[in-house]
């Protein structure tokens, strides 16, 4: 199991400095969120809903959900806000749209074929004046004028010091097949200004997986002065992935050389998780405010038979998106389904995650990959009001103690196993906002960092009880 450089700073040897939560807690969200429903987008207002839109297997229609918590968009009921043409333009696949609220209205931006010709695709966009989108009056601002008059999608809007912009995928014919990222700005909610720029095509071979040369779905988050711009590539069966793109906040965003593409896809299928395909995301926030969330859609499944488009299975799910020391956004692995996982800092050393190397418990501060620190809290494996905690990256292996140092190793069934690996979650020894994690067959020994490794132990003083303390983030 692969992990960062080892530290050395020991956890028994040093006080305890630690007094405040964390910036993030921890949040758990329950995967998949909605079912056939790709290229999801979800909003959170100022009025306390999230607003939720995908595309629709059919592509037929645009059709908005809300909710007061994010888990809550799964059962919320469906109103269809507006319907494709029954001919010419806007007239056939309805694709990607996306809930903007721009300068006190919302906006809807969307792609659509033309009947006549359900390949042409263009992006358009949807107004609405009422406070509650879902139920009030959409009208046709019609399509967003391009310069160039080709194959065009995905478009989504964000604004950075005051400058709005258009980011979209288009096909140029001069650059070559496939589809390409631009860039321009917009003089109000509908109309782009001045000459677009390109900002990245596909060359890489995570680019034009598949037999498929892609750039789309552009998606903006913006922290520490740096804009993100994550987008797709490759084919749309297991191949689909995302890169990204990065820029300063501070310069011309105008300038393609002002952003800098990652070297290869930021997350990607998993077969140890079952997920395949993930891409084509956006971004919201956790209902306290304090946690960034991925939105993103893939499948449970690698082989698909025929075009993956005519698949409807693709389903919109989310999950934490962590942030590394560098200022960069770590979207880890497309989690399994079910819960999704948290990860556990240290109290007295909160830069330190418990994390697995070489199957072995330990606190390390950087963990690369994110997985590796990164577990599911389920119910006990021995039952009675226990947790167990299982391994994002490897499903079915669990924190377990052996001779009373911990390992992350796979469930082999027994009651020993069973023993081993469940916990009585009790509040924080040395903050109650925290946990601490006391073994259910050995009451009075609990999970504790020394030396960087967890180990059993009972507790007697206080270096003990912050070594035994961890925060959920």
């Amino acid at each position: 199991m692969a992990g960062s450089a080892v530290a050395t700073l020991s956890g028994a040897a040093t006080t305890t400095a630690h007094a405040a939560v964390p910036a993030s807690p921890g949040v758990t969200y329950r995967n998949t969120l909605v079912e056939q429903r790709a290229d999801p987008h979800i909003h959170k207002h100022t009025d306390g809903y999230y607003y939720f839109t995908a595309t629709v297997p059919a592509y037929d229609r645009i059709v908005l959900r809300r909710a007061t918590t994010i888990q809550g968009l799964s059962s919320a009921p469906e109103t269809t806000v507006w319907t494709k043409h029954a001919s010419g333009a806007m007239g056939s696949h309805i694709w990607a749209p996306e809930l903007h609220f721009v300068d006190g209205r919302w906006y809807v931006y969307f792609a659509a074929g033309d009947a006549r010709d359900v390949w042409r695709i263009r992006p358009y966009v949807l107004e609405c004046a009422a406070a509650n989108p879902v139920t009030g009056t959409w009208t046709e601002k019609g399509r967003i004028a391009l310069p160039l008059d080709t194959f065009s999608l995905d478009a989504t809007t964000f604004a950075v010091n005051g400058t709005r912009y258009l980011a979209w995928a288009q096909n140029d014919p001069a650059v070559g097949a496939g589809t390409n990222l631009y860039l321009a700005r917009m003089s109000d909610p509908w109309t782009i200004t001045g000459a677009p720029v390109m900002l990245s095509r596909p060359t890489a071979s995570w680019e034009t997986a598949g037999g498929q040369t892609v750039n789309e779905g552009p998606a903006v988050i913006q922290r520490g002065g740096k804009v993100f711009m994550t987008f797709s590539a490759s084919a749309t069966d297991a191949n689909y992935c995302m890169g990204m793109l990065t820029a300063s906040a501070s310069a011309d965003l105008m300038r393609a050389s002002s952003w800098t593409k990652s070297a290869g896809p930021v997350f990607a299928s998993n077969a140890a998780t079952g997920q395949y395909g993930p891409g084509h995301n956006q971004f919201t926030v956790s209902e306290d405010g304090k946690s960034d969330i991925l939105v993103y859609h893939d499948r449970g499944y690698r082989d698909i038979s025929g075009d993956p488009l005519d698949d409807p299975n693709r389903r919109t799910r989310v999950q934490k998106i962590y942030w590394k020391a560098d200022g960069t956004p770590d979207f880890g692995i497309p989690v399994a389904d079910g819960a999704t996982p948290v990860r556990l800092s240290s109290y007295n050393f909160p830069d330190r995650f418990i994390r697995h190397w070489e199957f072995r418990a330990r606190t390390d501060a950087d963990v690369s990959p994110l997985a590796d620190s990164q577990f599911r809290v389920v119910t006990g494996l021995a039952g009675a009001g226990t947790v167990s905690l299982e391994s994002a990256n490897f499903p079915g292996h669990f924190l377990r103690h052996r001779n009373f140092e911990v390992w992350v190793e796979k469930n082999d069934g027994t009651a020993v196993f069973r023993g081993d690996a469940s916990w009585s979650a009790r509040p924080g020894l040395a903050d109650s906002a925290g946990v601490s994690y006391e073994s259910s067959n050995f009451p009075g020994r609990y999970i504790r960092h020394f030396d960087q490794l967890l180990r059993v132990q009972a507790l007697s003083t206080a270096t003990d009880r912050a070594d035994a303390t961890f925060f959920t983030q």
